[in-house]
């Protein structure tokens, strides 16, 4: 402007005098006047009126105020989470959502998480610390409160709703971030009655409860799994309070390094989050695919009246176990071998696929009584199966654990313990008594590897004794090694059948004696 107003004056002093120079300059600053002046770009407006029209509106300092109100160690805050862990823990052990969802309504730990959001937007060190030691507190004495209820409680069980929690996805972590941002929202606008809403939709607290029901019944995989659900709706939450208040001008004093570092911090403590958490939702959505293609599969194999009443799949088992249940009214043969092989093409992998076909007759009545009785007969078996472990967990002085069951087969296997200055026959004869107490059922108690019976020998080199041979012989069975027996001479067919005829590798030696038979298990390196 000034260059413009030197060069009109010059000209004009020049060539006229000062009443023509006057008016000459005022057309050239009316014409500079109406020239158009262009519009700053959108990227530019909208922060211009975003920090015209909504920042100042805010009262930045009666929203810390709030915030700091409740993000700090208090009695109150103490006895909350006590209360509130408790409801959340008697929740999830009656498996009641009415219960546990009262206990998100009185958890306080929303305040002190948002209260790190905060503290992280405008880098306060000593807010962080702070908060990070109040929620940390707080989620210990959740998480030992519960165990300790547990502990004192009968039921022990893992409900449905501890189940829906121990395993975390990609979907808990947006509702946390929704959540989070609402609630950040109405903290900053004061809009007071929409946290209650974000504490239902975040559920703090069930997540601390099932870890202290995992730590109780030492379960890591539901501790886990619960553990990891409070971490991402933890981190999830403060972080998503954070880009609110810096949304909302708080911390405008950090410098543009500070602003950069928070936001490479946010964005790789999200990314860190959701990969783990997307591929847990991309293996919950392929289990749900899978079922719906089991059921497909074995439906296709059955007229159309034909109706599945059950169907059970073991993930974890290799290969995967399909256990189903079809009401028909036709018995269909081979369905099992037919549908096991689509489904192994289908999945991918090689499935053990097993279908219990189910006679009905028409009429709805007939139906359901067939789905009774079916119903009860599961019910009976388990409780069979039950018992005969726990019966022989005992006998045989193992765990649970190390019992065997195949139901299908009615078969029992465990691998006894040693027991001190026990023999052989001691095993044999507790195999028995478990055999007499499970009629039906076939009872194969696995001893230690233990000295083998000499054999006594008549004069034509038989056994002399069957009831040493018959010993030998379930021994050499259960145990499954090679066995070496020392006699002298080289044709011993009556010694030697019965073990080849159970498929026991025995392997003549000679010995010294001539009435008696050296058994030795052969063990190789």
């Amino acid at each position: 402007m000034q260059a413009i107003e030197q060069v009109v004056n010059d000209g004009i002093a020049v060539a006229a005098g000062k009443p023509r120079r006057a008016r000459l300059w005022r057309c050239v600053m009316k014409m500079q006047d109406e020239r158009p002046v262009a519009d700053p770009p959108l990227w530019r407006a909208v922060p211009r009126w975003w920090r015209g029209h909504v920042i100042r509106e805010i009262d930045h300092q009666a929203v810390v105020d709030r915030v700091r109100e409740d993000d700090g160690w208090s009695p109150r805050y103490a006895f909350m989470i006590l209360m509130s862990a408790g409801i959340a823990v008697l929740g999830l052990l009656l498996s009641s959502p009415a219960v546990v969802i009262g206990a998100m309504l009185i958890s306080p730990l929303m305040g002190p998480i948002v209260g790190l959001g905060f503290a992280l937007a405008t880098v306060d060190s000593r807010e962080i610390r702070r908060t990070l030691f109040t929620l940390a507190v707080g989620a210990l004495i959740a998480i030992l409160f519960t165990a300790f209820i547990v502990l004192l409680s009968p039921l022990q069980t893992v409900t449905a709703e501890i189940a829906a929690r121990t395993r975390p996805n990609l979907f808990d972590l947006m509702v946390a971030l929704f959540s989070a941002l609402a609630g950040a929202y109405a903290m900053i606008r004061g809009k007071a009655g929409t946290i209650v809403g974000v504490a239902i939709a975040t559920a703090l607290m069930p997540p601390l409860a099932t870890v202290g029901f995992g730590v109780a019944t030492l379960n890591a995989t539901v501790a886990g799994g619960a553990f990891l659900l409070f971490f991402t709706n933890f981190v999830t939450i403060a972080l998503a309070a954070g880009i609110m208040a810096r949304l909302y001008g708080f911390g405008r004093e950090l410098s543009p390094r500070q602003s950069w570092m928070q936001s490479v911090f946010i964005g790789v403590i999200f990314f860190a989050l959701a990969v783990p958490l997307g591929l847990s939702l991309r293996q919950i959505a392929w289990e749900s695919n899978a079922a719906r293609e089991a059921r497909d599969v074995i439906r296709r194999e059955f007229a159309d009246d034909a109706r599945i009443s059950q169907l059970d799949i073991d993930f974890d088992a290799r290969p995967l176990s399909v256990t189903a249940s079809v009401l028909t009214s036709r018995y269909e043969r081979n369905a099992t071998t037919r549908a096991s092989r689509v489904l192994s093409d289908m999945l991918g992998q090689p499935v053990a696929l097993d279908i219990e076909q189910i006679r009905v007759g028409e009429g709805t009545d007939t139906e359901n009584a067939q789905l009774l009785a079916v119903q009860t007969a599961r019910r009976e078996v388990q409780g069979q199966v039950d018992r005969l472990t726990d019966r022989l967990a005992l006998i045989a002085g193992v765990d649970p654990d190390a019992v065997t069951i195949d139901t299908g087969r009615k078969r029992a296997l465990v691998r006894a313990r040693p027991l001190p200055e026990a023999g052989l026959a001691t095993y044999r004869v507790l195999e028995q008594r478990a055999a007499a107490m499970a009629p039906g059922w076939t009872i194969e108690v696995e001893p230690p590897v233990l000295p083998l019976p000499d054999i006594t020998l008549d004069e034509d080199g038989a056994p002399a004794n069957a009831e040493t041979l018959a010993l030998a012989l379930w021994a050499a069975q259960r145990v499954g090694l090679p066995i070496d027996m020392a006699v002298r001479g080289d044709d011993h067919p009556a010694l030697t059948q019965p073990f080849a005829d159970r498929g026991v590798d025995v392997r003549l030696t000679q010995g010294a004696s001539a009435d008696r038979a050296a058994l030795r298990w052969r063990i190789t390196e």
